[in-house]
């Protein structure tokens, strides 16, 4: 009764709220999510060593734990342009503050990555109030699932896409005449922009779900566009990967993957909306 008496309350309270109060409601989930930001974008600044040399810069060396599996994996199958043995990455900086800027720019970007759990669940407390109370339920969830799929292709581009794409532009070459001397700031946009890309991609899933909620698209639709979906997952596949066949099928299977699992999420909200309707 207790509880049921405090729902009432809040319910109230949510009525009687003006726009005005939402914007300031907002206004705070924005500070406290910028605040986490900094906070740990001033982290990383005081880890410069690790974030370079351990994070960023590690996917141009031959040590580098990718570079290792594929040089076995070339062994095994006998695909020599699988080993990464010696990129020969000329990096260099050409502008005064460029290596300053750098460091600032690389410290927000982990401030934002390292962050994304608790701005996602700042997004979900904004929202929360607007729900039912069956979607409140189900939505705490897909906070902790958007937050993993988020991370998962960080670590999936981190760990395959970033070292092929690094391997492939930084060693190709027009002519052998032509040296290649990568500019920092170039190296660093590659990687990030990679990186987030695919993170992103990964997404799929939670968009699904809340186009499938508004009823935008539904599970029969996902079915029988899917050759059409594989054909545009491999186009993706080719734009955020290097033009090279053998890696953008390492990236088109587990974005097809992804498809097919955003097809079983897509029937299970279908058919809730449905039993929902009926009953």
């Amino acid at each position: 009764m207790t509880e049921e008496i405090k729902n009432k309350k809040a319910t109230k309270k949510e009525k009687v709220m003006t726009f005005w109060d939402h914007l300031e409601e907002l206004r705070g989930h924005i500070i406290r999510s910028l605040v986490a930001i900094v906070v740990l974008a001033v982290v990383a600044f005081l880890n410069r060593e690790f974030i370079f040399d351990s994070v960023i810069l590690a996917p141009s060396k031959p040590g580098f734990l990718t570079n290792r599996v594929l040089c076995w994996l070339a062994g095994q199958l006998s695909i020599d342009t699988l080993c990464i043995e010696d990129m020969n990455l000329q990096i260099i900086n050409i502008k005064m503050s460029g290596q300053f800027l750098t460091h600032m720019y690389i410290s927000i970007v982990a401030g934002v990555i390292f962050s994304f759990p608790y701005i996602l669940w700042e997004i979900w407390r904004f929202v929360k109030p607007a729900m039912h109370q069956n979607e409140r339920k189900y939505s705490q969830g897909g906070v902790f699932i958007s937050t993993l799929l988020f991370m998962m292709g960080i670590l999936f581009s981190y760990f395959l896409i970033v070292p092929l794409t690094v391997n492939f532009l930084g060693n190709y070459h027009v002519s052998e005449t032509v040296v290649n001397q990568i500019s920092l700031s170039s190296y660093i946009s590659t990687v990030v922009s990679v990186t987030f890309a695919v993170g992103i991609v990964f997404e799929l899933p939670i968009l699904v779900y809340f186009l499938t909620k508004i009823g935008v698209i539904t599970p029969d639709f996902l079915k029988k566009n899917r050759r059409y979906m594989y054909v545009i997952l491999l186009v993706l596949s080719a734009i955020i990967t290097p033009p090279d066949m053998f890696s953008q099928v390492l990236v088109v299977f587990p974005l097809i993957g992804l498809y097919e699992f955003s097809i079983v999420v897509s029937r299970r909200v279908y058919k809730k909306q449905l039993e929902f309707l009926e009953g």
